[in-house]
Formats: C-alpha cells, structure tokens, sequence
C-alpha cells in the first residue's frame, strides 16, 4: 500500500501527472478511478464528460460525493486507485444539500477520510488543490472553505508516502519515504 498526495492550482497539470501515475503502478492491474465531483450546471457537466473521454475505457469509475472513507474501505490490497478530487469533496461536504457543515463537522469528515487513507489496503494517488497561494478570500463562506482544505491537505500530507506539488506541468516532490 501507499498513498500519493499530488497537489496544484487550477489547471497545474496535477490530474495528468496523477493519472500517469497509477498507470504506472497498475501496470496490468485494475486502474480505479474515484470521481467526486457533481455536475451542478451544464459547464461543470462539459468538463466531467472532457475529463471521461480523455480517460478512456480502461479505468472502473466510482461515483464519490461526499461518501468518501466508506468508498475507500472498500479498495483491497493490489488494487490502484485515484480519487480525484479532494478539494470538490471537501466542497460537497462543507456544502451537503445547501446546509453549511459547523467546524467542528467538517473536521471530524477529515479526521475519518484521515483514519480511512491510513488504513486501505490499495495504492492510492489523490488529487488536492492547493489553494493557499493566492489572497485571503473576503468572505466567510470562502475563507471556511480555504481554512478546511488546508488543514485537510496538511492531514493527508501526514499519511501519505509521498506528496508532489505541480506548477506549470512540471513535479515537485515535497515528500518522499523510502519505499516510494
């Protein structure tokens, strides 16, 4: 098992760079591929369909919202999963149904995909946005948003075997254990 955090800005390269990764890793097995965002509007429903095509038919898609740990409980040893991306299901899960989620909720979410990641039994490579690089968001709202996903980017940062940041295409490793 081992876990691969890829993290990036809109438009990085970090979906690509994942997805060359556990093409890599599956070599022959099974490529799963963990989908999290919904298709709120016709834009959104455009960019999943692109997303879908340039994919191709060799990856065994899940349909993941909010519902995260359990779907990783369900991965098993010599499997290769991407679940992509961690950021819009933090945005679904802060946002579930239009009711904000308090604090301490949204932590306890994390706190189990946390638990959940240390103990499956798969490879897996997320995908996170990093969103802390650009000015403070002026409104409450987005400021809870900005404040959950860097905490939750620094949690599975904690867990995993490796963690790359892409710029402009190109990785940067920022943690590497010795297995990996």
């Amino acid at each position: 098992m081992s876990i691969h955090l890829v993290l990036g800005g809109a438009r990085s390269g970090k979906s690509r760079y994942a997805e060359a990764q556990v093409s890599q890793l599956a070599r022959g097995k099974a490529k799963h591929y963990v989908a999290t965002a919904t298709a709120f509007d016709d834009e959104m429903e455009k960019r999943i369909a692109h997303h879908q095509q340039q994919r191709g038919d060799s990856w065994i898609e899940h349909e993941c919202p909010t519902e995260l740990a359990e779907q990783l409980s369900q991965f098993k040893q010599g499997e290769v999963v991407l679940v992509d991306c961690l950021t819009l299901w933090l945005n679904n899960v802060i946002y579930n149904q239009g009711k904000t989620l308090n604090e301490e909720q949204i932590q306890q979410r994390v706190t189990q995909l946390q638990q959940a990641v240390s103990e499956c039994q798969a490879d897996v490579v997320f995908v996170s946005n990093e969103v802390g690089l650009g000015v403070v968001p002026l409104g409450e709202v987005s400021r809870l948003f900005v404040d959950h996903a860097g905490w939750m980017n620094q949690a599975l940062a904690q867990v995993a075997d490796r963690v790359t940041l892409i710029a402009a295409g190109l990785p940067l490793v920022l943690k590497k254990s010795e297995e990996s």
